[in-house]
């Protein structure tokens, strides 16, 4: 009976392939477009756009052997015979195509037949209102009654809240009697290590709704999935996954690195194993591009390795070890997984920084978590505070399962509510100093500044500054001078150059001094108080402690403060408008167009568009005189000045002022006179998360192009619909509406005509067989309606028609075939007459029994497959034809 792994999963995927499925190769352990999961952890996981409907599969039958890892079970890794972090899970899997006879009696005939499982110490399980399965297991398969266990829902029905869902059977392995726990109740879902439950068919048939209700899905899938450890072991004879052939010799360089006789210490035997599971998890992880980190997926690589490196010190190996059993893993799993021959080098050298830098603090927080155990112990305490535990994550890198899993060994339990608040405060302190860089705007820029050098910013009051040029930086080294078409950053003494910051973007312009001209394309704020100008020369040098004029582009400025001013006109609007909750969540102000994000629970109704456009414009032809008034942060909210709760001000701050009608804190430029916006107009409101709304929106000169352009559409549509004015363009629209409307009414009575007679003729070729008619439908046409309508039509005329139709479209042919219920009784089954007659057509098809379709493009074997669907339905209906 002995098999190897490698053979197994060889023999599973050719079997699969030998029933039609598309063999794919293992996905990564990364979820593709899937936020639901941080790694793969089922066959089907990777598969799940399929089932769901929103990629097409490449083929209705799909098999794999997928890797995948799973932690929630990680505390009884190395104490049971079965449970692992990393695994591979064979399966086959059917989108709409076949289901659960075809799926029962395949996986009967792998078990007994390939792997040639003695059929007496097979049971298998059902959902205990699953009568169907019991007849196929039963009738067809031939197993015993008393081998089919029904089983509640908690057991053999697979669903996860709404949505597709179905009840599920499970083939089990008797190893024997001896291997069970002797009680009188032993059997199918016993804790012991008798029956062992090896593959799960899952027939997703049902769609639950949110009442509760199962509705039947048209096109039902299965979904299957089988350890290939498990029944490594199984066909191996051994009594652990940890004996199997690919992971003993994983578990026996564990034990050769740590210099460690397997199977003379119970508990080492525990760490020896641990070590062995992890390692695998690890490798194939870092190989997917996975690193460690203390988030995500990158946490969950972390823990493992430093379970596996605390694992090791307790076998007596403080160095790091990890990385020297890379190349017996990579050797183990190099045959379905080349990819890891050409990782090993990388996976060994993380692994290898992972685990030395964990060993650099594992000592000394060792020490002082064994101390503080101790301590607890001597004072009869069972609860280690919160505290600690954080200071041992955040001061020597132990993850919190580690120092509970520690403490656990010794009956201590670890307050992880104070441990919960600790982190969340230091996220908060990290979301401020990340906050406090993005502020800064340069942070992608690798500049160091020495000495402390200030920028006085006077932008708000002149948009051009005699200044004198302190640094220059050319690809982020400082530099004396820079010469024509060299691209820099700049520091200057004096600047009015607005740098980016507030959801306002940089200005733009020019530096101009004697034989010298350059370009500034951006600027940003720098450290310490700087500002720095991203230029690139035009003309002559530039160099430092040079002389420039600072000539801010006038027009972008303007168009960018008509923006900024409308941005808080727009906010206050919103806020008198739809409620006080409709607050600022981020805004992006451009010479072209404001961007402004609100939180707000539902779609702006046209009525309440027009009302803010409304309030705005009204305040805008006002003219009313917009104050900047710089104070101390304390006396501008006494003033009632609206802040950002996710901005941070300094004590000194500039407020906004806009009569009675708005007034904010700000740093931007704004102009001074509410008139000069000109006019204020939404072109857009959307969503952008739950919760949020955006509006986009344009002022002055881009509100008369919006203009211009909507009169110029409104002539054209004039033109096309010949209208005398653009009131009566709508008058025109619902003339041609109801025009073609009338003329798609006389094209139905002309195909009703057309298909009545054509229905005479398709009638006088029908090949009959008994009581059922094949009536073939060959042509040359694009009108696929037309080919649907006249099926039906063939279908009323007469309920055990069989209809094929062939059509030709330029170099292709589609082929769609319908027949009754009575037919499907009879074994037509449309799925299978497509599927053979594409593929004569040297293409594909499919679909139901009572209806299919497909198509090829070789137009020269129409004829031949015309023949292969008679010789089907004649080979099922030779029944039916001779009575």
């Amino acid at each position: 009976m002995y098999m190897s792994t490698d053979e197994i999963r060889e023999k599973f995927l050719q079997f699969f392939e030998s029933k039609g499925h598309l063999r794919l190769p293992s996905f990564s352990l990364i979820p593709k477009n899937d936020k639901s999961l941080l790694l793969i952890n089922a066959g089907m996981a990777p598969l799940k756009p399929y089932f769901l409907g929103i990629e097409e599969p490449p083929r209705r039958r799909i098999t794999t052997c997928q890797k995948c890892i799973r932690t929630p079970d990680i505390d009884r890794v190395g104490k049971t015979a079965r449970h692992a972090t990393f695994f591979e899970m064979l399966g086959n899997f059917s989108f709409g195509d076949y289901f659960k006879r075809e799926a029962i009696i395949w996986a009967w005939e792998f078990v007994t037949e390939v792997l040639k499982l003695p059929r007496e110490r097979l049971w298998v399980t059902i959902y205990e209102e699953d009568d169907e399965a019991f007849e196929i297991w039963h009738k067809e398969v031939g197993l015993e009654p008393d081998r089919i266990k029904r089983m509640g829902k908690e057991d053999n029905f697979w669903e996860i809240g709404t949505g597709p869902c179905g009840p599920c059977s499970e083939i089990y392995f008797d190893r024997g009697e001896e291997k069970g726990c002797g009680k009188p109740t032993c059997g199918i879902g016993c804790d012991c290590d008798r029956f062992v439950e090896f593959w799960n068919l899952v027939f997703t048939q049902f769609d639950k709704d949110e009442n509760g209700v199962y509705h039947r899905l048209k096109n039902p899938n299965i979904d299957t999935g089988m350890g290939l450890e498990r029944i490594a072991a199984i066909m191996q004879e051994v009594d652990s996954l940890f004996d199997i052939d690919i992971v003993k010799a994983i578990r026996d360089k564990v034990c050769e690195v740590t210099s460690y006789e397997y199977g003379k210490d119970a508990e080492k035997d525990v760490s020896v194993r641990v070590i062995t599971d992890h390692i695998r998890g690890t490798v194939f992880m870092i190989g997917d591009g996975i690193l460690p980190s203390n988030e995500g997926r990158g946490y969950v690589l972390r823990r493992l390795i430093r379970r596996a490196a605390r694992h090791g010190r307790m076998l007596g190996k403080k160095e790091a070890f990890l990385h020297l059993i890379v190349d017996t893993v990579v050797e183990s799993y190099k045959n379905p997984y080349p990819e890891l021959v050409q990782k090993a080098e990388y996976i060994k050298k993380v692994l290898y920084n992972e685990e030395s830098r964990f060993n650099q603090t594992i000592d000394v927080g060792l020490e002082i978590l064994e101390s503080e155990i101790e301590k607890l112990k001597k004072n009869k305490e069972t609860i280690l505070n919160g505290e600690i535990a954080f200071r041992m994550y955040d001061t020597y890198g132990f993850p919190l399962d580690l120092t509970k899993e520690i403490a656990a060994e010794k009956g201590i339990i670890v307050d992880q509510e104070r441990f919960d608040e600790l982190m969340q405060q230091q996220k908060e302190r990290a979301r401020a100093a990340q906050k406090e860089l993005e502020n800064a705007g340069w942070k992608d820029i690798n500049i160091v500044i020495d000495e402390d050098i200030e920028t006085i910013f006077v932008g708000y009051d002149t948009l051009e500054q005699d200044a004198k040029i302190f640094k220059i930086f050319l690809d982020n080294e400082e530099t004396a001078y820079v010469k024509e078409e060299d691209v820099c950053f700049v520091i200057l003494d004096k600047t009015p150059f607005y740098a980016e910051s507030g959801g306002q973007v940089a200005d733009k312009g020019i530096l101009e001094g004697e034989g010298v001209l350059a370009e500034v394309l951006d600027v940003k704020k720098g450290p310490k108080g700087t500002i720095l100008h991203k230029v690139k020369v035009l003309k002559g040098e530039i160099s430092v402690l040079s002389s420039v004029v600072a000539k801010v582009d006038e027009e972008l400025r303007l168009a960018t403060m008509k923006n900024h001013t409308a941005t808080h006109l727009l906010h206050s609007a919103l806020r008198k408008i739809l409620g006080q909750h409709a607050q600022q969540s981020g805004s992006q102000v451009t010479p072209d167009r404001l961007r402004f994000d609100f939180a707000h629970y539902e779609p702006l109704s046209e009525e309440q568009i027009i009302e803010i456009e409304k309030m705005v414009n009204n305040v805008i032809q006002q003219a009313i005189p917009v104050e900047k008034i710089v104070t101390d942060l304390d006396s501008a909210l006494k003033m009632g000045a609206t802040a950002l709760f996710d901005e941070k001000y300094s004590n000194v701050v500039r407020v906004i002022k806009i009569g009675d009608f708005s007034m904010e804190l700000c740093g931007g430029t704004h102009v001074d006179n509410t008139g000069q916006i000109g006019m204020f107009k939404i072109i857009s409101e959307s969503s952008v998360a739950a919760g949020v709304r955006r509006i986009e929106a344009i002022t002055g000169n881009k509100v008369y192009e919006f203009i211009l352009n909507t009169q110029q559409t409104l002539k054209q549509l004039r033109s096309k619909v010949k209208a005398s004015t653009d009131s009566e363009i709508i008058s025109k629209i619902e003339q041609l509406e109801n025009t073609i409307k009338a003329l798609e009414n006389e094209v139905e009575k002309y195909k009703l005509l057309v298909v009545e007679n054509e229905l005479s003729s398709l009638f006088g070729k029908a090949v009959d067989y008994g009581e059922f008619k094949l009536i073939v439908n060959r042509k040359e046409t694009d009108d696929m309606d037309y080919v649907k309508l006249l099926t039906d039509k063939i279908k009323e005329r007469d309920s055990k028609a069989i209809v094929l139709n062939i059509i030709q479209q330029g170099s292709k042919v589609t082929i769609l075939m319908s027949c009754s219920k009575e037919a499907v009784k009879k074994g037509v089954d449309c799925g299978k007459v497509v599927k053979e007659v594409c593929s004569v057509l040297g293409g594909k098809g499919g679909g139901r029994p009572d209806f299919a379709q497909g198509g090829g493009n070789d137009i020269s074997k129409i004829d031949m497959a015309l023949q292969t669907a008679e010789n089907i339905l004649k080979d099922i209906l030779k029944g039916s034809a001779q009575k």
